[in-house]
């Protein structure tokens, strides 16, 4: 499907505060921002980092990303959960490629759009979203 160009410009509109907002992120190997967007309103965010109350220390002493460290995706679907918002029909905006694990996250919150900025080494993700029927629209963050 050919979104047109306003879309398009909203699209990279968000991926650049998705990027932005990941400079939040306490990580060190990794910055990784994300914006649930619904029907033009930011509903939620995130990045990557540690669980509230934790250190804001991703990694441990061998620079090892640490095994309870929340992905930017997980955050931002979490935080709604706490909110009276929900994501049925929203897009997710997000600075890496999702997971496998954050995308069941996105198909059960209803999230009907993922568009992401940078190509992760892992595909298994980007897979299952297209499966789900999850409409993934990749837009090149450093060419933004």
């Amino acid at each position: 499907m050919e979104l047109n160009e306003k879309q398009k410009n909203l699209d990279r509109r968000y991926l650049r505060m998705a990027r932005i907002w990941a400079e939040n992120s306490y990580c060190q190997r990794r910055k990784v921002g994300a914006l649930v967007v619904k029907d033009k309103m930011i509903i939620s965010d995130g990045y990557n980092g540690t669980p509230s109350g934790f250190e804001n220390v991703c990694e441990d002493e061998n620079n090892v990303t640490k095994p309870y460290v929340l992905h930017a995706e997980a955050n931002a679907i979490t935080k709604l959960a706490r909110s009276s918002n929900n994501s049925d029909g929203s897009t997710l905006y997000v600075t890496a490629s999702p997971c496998i694990e954050c995308a069941k996250l996105i198909i059960q919150a209803g999230i009907k759009r993922v568009v992401y900025g940078e190509q992760y080494r892992l595909d298994d993700g980007i897979r299952l979203l297209e499966r789900a029927g999850i409409e993934v629209q990749f837009i090149d963050v450093n060419a933004i």
